[in-house]
């Protein structure tokens, strides 16, 4: 494995990096700050969590900083 950017609606929110066999992280953005250093199974599920975080945030679109 290696690290992979995490883009989500068109912009890099944060970067995945290998830890044993899954996967944490480390936020760029910070829209998605309270998701730092958690670990996830895969990139989708990161994604599914990026959703589930800015649904319950009440925001809908990653803006710029």
């Amino acid at each position: 494995m290696q690290k992979q950017a995490v883009v989500f609606n068109g912009q890099e929110v944060g970067i995945a990096v290998p830890v044993e066999t899954r996967l944490k992280f480390i936020a760029v953005r910070f829209s998605v700050i309270d998701l730092d250093n958690m670990v996830f199974d895969t990139i989708s599920e990161i994604r599914r969590a990026i959703v589930a975080h800015l649904a319950n945030d009440g925001r809908q679109t990653i803006t710029s900083q």
